[in-house]
Order: C-alpha cells, then sequence, then structure tokens
C-alpha cells in the first residue's frame, strides 16, 4: 500500500486542488493507494480521499497559518497515519510514473526534493518528501519553545527542517522541478516562448505564484507594476493534460 498525503487548511487553496492532486497521483502510482488529506474543511473533497483533521501548531499568528505548520508532521505520532508517506503540496502537478518514490533507498526516513531556488546548499523544498512518521520528533518537539530562536535563524520551515533533520537525503535531480526555475525561460525569452515542461520530471512544484491555473492561462500575479516587466509568461497549455480530475 503506497501512502500519500497532503494539507489543505483556510480558504488560499479549494477542493478542486486536493481533487486533482487525487487524480494525479492516482493515474501515476500502479497498485492499491491510500491517499489522505489533512484537512480543517473537507467540504467538495472526492469520496476517493480520507479526509482527517489537520494538526496544528501553537505558533503566533500569522506563523501557525503559514508552511510552518507543516511541522506537525514531524509529531512522534499522526492518528489513524504510520508509517512512511509521500508528501506532496496540494500546488504541485504530477507529470510523471510515482512508484519511484516509493522504492528509491527505501531505508532513508527523510527524501526531499532540492530547493532549486538555493542549489547546492543543501536545503530542501518540502513541496515533495517522503518521511516516516515518528522518526524525526525533534523537528516538531522543538517549534513552539524556540520559536523565537528559529525563526531568527531560519526564515521558513524549509530551511529549519534542513539544518535540524538528523538525516536527509535528496530525490535524483531530474525527478523533481520547480516551474519558475526549470519551466519558464528566462528574460526575454518569456516574452514569446512558451514555458516547457523538463523531459524526464515526475513532479513540477509552483511555491508562491503562480499557481497551476494560472500558469495554464499565461498569468503571473504582479501586484508592482515593475515586477510585470518580468513576471511575465505565455499561456502554457500543457498543464492541462495533467492538472485535472
Amino acid at each position: 500500500m503506497k501512502q500519500i498525503v497532503c494539507m489543505k487548511w483556510g480558504p488560499l487553496y479549494p477542493a478542486e486542488y486536493a481533487n486533482k492532486l487525487y487524480g494525479m497521483v492516482r493515474r501515476n502510482i500502479q497498485g492499491p493507494i491510500r491517499f489522505v488529506c489533512l484537512t480543517d474543511d473537507p467540504t467538495g473533497v472526492r469520496s476517493e480521499i480520507e479526509c482527517l483533521p489537520c494538526p496544528t501548531v501553537s505558533l503566533p499568528a500569522p506563523y501557525n497559518n503559514t508552511g510552518w505548520r507543516k511541522i506537525s508532521l514531524w509529531a512522534s505520532e499522526l492518528p489513524s497515519m504510520e508509517g512512511d508517506w509521500l508528501f506532496l503540496d496540494l500546488d504541485v502537478i504530477v507529470t510523471g510514473r510515482l512508484d519511484d518514490f516509493f522504492d528509491f533507498e527505501p531505508e532513508k526516513t527523510f527524501v526531499v526534493m532540492q530547493n532549486w531556488t538555493q542549489p547546492g546548499k543543501g536545503i530542501g523544498n518540502t513541496s515533495v518528501f517522503r518521511f516516516r512518521i515518528g522518526r524525526h520528533p525533534y523537528i516538531y518537539d522543538r517549534l513552539v519553545p524556540e520559536f523565537k530562536s528559529i525563526l531568527e535563524k531560519y526564515n521558513n520551515e524549509q530551511i529549519y527542517i534542513s539544518r535540524t533533520v538528523s538525516e536527509m537525503t535528496f530525490w535524483p535531480d531530474e525527478w523533481c522541478a520547480l516551474f519558475k526555475t526549470h519551466c519558464v525561460p528566462p528574460m526575454p525569452l518569456r516574452w514569446w516562448k512558451v514555458p516547457a515542461r523538463p523531459a524526464n520530471a515526475r513532479v513540477v512544484a509552483f511555491p508562491g505564484d503562480p499557481n497551476p491555473p494560472d500558469a495554464l492561462l499565461g498569468i503571473w500575479p504582479a501586484k508592482k507594476w515593475h515586477k510585470k516587466i518580468y513576471k511575465h509568461i505565455l499561456p502554457a497549455a500543457w498543464i492541462a493534460d495533467y492538472w485535472r480530475e
């Protein structure tokens, strides 16, 4: 049984994201799966997804509802869950087979995507990672009592995990891609060249903006006028081939 988990809290990502993520996962894994969505609102989530309460972290706002909330996965126990799980952010698209993510170095307790915005610095991107429940509880246990000093040293949970975990392994580089890094052409080519999917990528992550439905339409949200010069993409029509139920 291959086990997959995602997290959905608050209004940012509607049920559509969980439903499409399940569809992409199901099409790209052979055999039985258990797909869990940790959520505070199961409304509209398709029946094949097992919805469980989304764990919280006792941090001051707004940190309690940012990426730091993902640290709750590192608690010594997660109700109704055990063993190894593949975590996927809601805003990724699955573009290839995922079976290898479960078979890759199975003895490892934490395998993660390289953070391609800081390559070679030993930092993981927690859009895509496999973890063993209860194996590294100190990451969770230290968060609340030491949060002030943690925040002074690390500006996001990915760096905190990467600098704290006792064991970290990266997926093969070609398996996981960042949309803005690997798909969007550099300036000025992005003004006339369509973003392309890396041929060997199994998962494409979309941290920040744009999200998959925006990139599909060629929308890169930018509040400041000067950022619209470089935050420009053409519609990536190929996303529709993958980002669907």
